[in-house]
């Protein structure tokens, strides 16, 4: 494909995972002609592979669109300007966000629907959601769950001349944040009617990924939808179409299924906010897809299911021991979390292409900037062997690096992405 994927900020690329030479703008990356396999490019780096990241971003379109919902994927995944417009420019309805640093980026990065799900606190956080309202074509919500926090919004954009959308957040007992009960629910309601010129009651939002098993999750979901349509049809609402959100990414197609019922609804506008679904993983998100595509009906009838987009390529730099490998690869590279990094691919230079890795090599340790790796004193592995690794979590490995590399099929790189953490 020689579309250009990507408008990069004028940004010189600088640190870990590039090649030789300095002041390569993000725009410059793609006519270095840096080979991955022709050790063109320092290890260890981390690399967006453009056929599967393309192939992610049509998925969630075609699946947002089969149940006629709006999608606005969590930024925080990524924290990327370029995966934003990228994600915009595929029909997203906005980006969402936790913090109101997050927000500021999204909306520089061209996002005008801006949905913080998170509760906003202090005066500086407020202060800079406000200076995206005050500029004038931004729409920013962000989630209530208590009276005290709804004064102190209503306060802080009331001295401001400004007025903030809010949604009720409905959470569930020993969760994280979200009333409890519709008694917690109507004082939340009452506090933001104090405030008519500052809060507007946008609508009702949820995560449902707090909740452990399917059954848990659709309750609190139709608790949601339960509570939207009492309020629509008490007025509470502010805004029209009134907006009804959820979807992390591991639940999205039961966000669906369960939401999909007000699709039609002329007074409900309907809002998933997965964010992992862009690279996937071979994790816990490898393991949601894996329901999704056996209990979903529009999943399956899509076919092939999401693919890892995200991986990490570094260098064997010692063999110490016959059973183990020092890999050039660790916790300021890698998320760890949820799982260590999976040997994929296994490379050594001069060779005609890279071959899978063998199936019990494991990452059983990482430190700081090294991975051990669990190996048989017979495998043929060398120093130098390259290795490129799947990952869980592409959260906190997105937040080790200012920039990844786009590649092709060919491991040639194509193009560049920034983080802004």
């Amino acid at each position: 494909m020689d579309k250009k994927l990507f408008h990069n900020a004028p940004a010189t690329l600088r640190g870990k995972g590039l090649g030789a030479g300095d002041g390569t703008l993000p725009t410059d990356a793609g006519h270095q002609g840096w080979s991955i396999l022709r050790e063109q490019v320092s290890l260890p780096a981390a690399v967006l592979l453009r056929s599967a990241l393309l192939h992610n971003l049509e998925w969630m379109r075609r699946f947002v669109a089969a149940y006629g919902v709006q999608l606005a994927p969590h930024g925080k995944t990524t924290m990327s300007p370029e995966l934003f417009r990228l994600q915009l420019d595929a029909g997203a309805w906005g980006i969402t966000v936790a913090t109101a640093p997050q927000a500021r980026e999204a909306w520089l990065a061209g996002a005008r629907r801006i949905l913080i799900a998170n509760q906003l606190v202090g005066p500086a956080n407020m202060a800079i959601v406000a200076d995206l309202l005050d500029a004038g074509g931004a729409e920013v919500f962000c989630l209530v769950d208590s009276a005290d926090n709804v004064d102190a919004l209503g306060s802080g954009f009331d001295a401001r001349g400004l007025r903030l959308d809010v949604l009720l957040e409905i959470g569930v007992a020993g969760g994280r944040t979200g009333v409890r009960d519709d008694a917690q629910a109507q004082a939340v309601v009452e506090a933001v009617a104090r405030w008519p010129r500052a809060l507007r009651l946008a609508g009702v939002e949820t995560y449902e990924g707090v909740v452990a098993d399917e059954a848990g999750v659709r309750a609190v979901l139709r608790r949601s939808v339960e509570t939207f349509q009492r309020l629509r049809d008490g007025r509470a609402f502010g805004r029209m179409p009134a907006l009804l959100s959820g979807a992390g990414s591991a639940w999205f197609d039961v966000v669906a299924e369960e939401f999909a019922a007000l699709s039609g609804d002329a007074a409900a506008e309907i809002v998933l906010r997965p964010g992992c679904y862009l690279t996937h993983d071979v994790g816990a998100y490898r393991q949601a897809a894996t329901r999704i595509h056996a209990s979903n009906p529009v999943a399956r009838q899509m076919g092939q299911s999401l693919q890892p987009a995200l991986r990490l390529w570094a260098y064997v730099q010692s063999r110490p021991e016959p059973d183990k490998a020092i890999v050039g690869l660790g916790k300021r590279d890698a998320a760890f979390d949820a799982g260590f990094p999976v040997p994929a691919l296994h490379y050594r230079p001069g060779d005609a292409a890279p071959g899978d890795a063998a199936a019990h090599w494991q990452v059983t340790a990482m430190m700081d900037q090294h991975a051990f790796l669990q190996v048989r004193a017979d495998d043929d592995l060398r120093v130098g062997d390259m290795l490129c690794f799947d990952i869980s979590h592409p959260c906190l490995t997105f937040d080790k690096w200012r920039h990844l590399l786009v590649v092709d099929d060919d491991h040639i790189v194509v193009d560049a992405v920034t983080t802004q953490f």
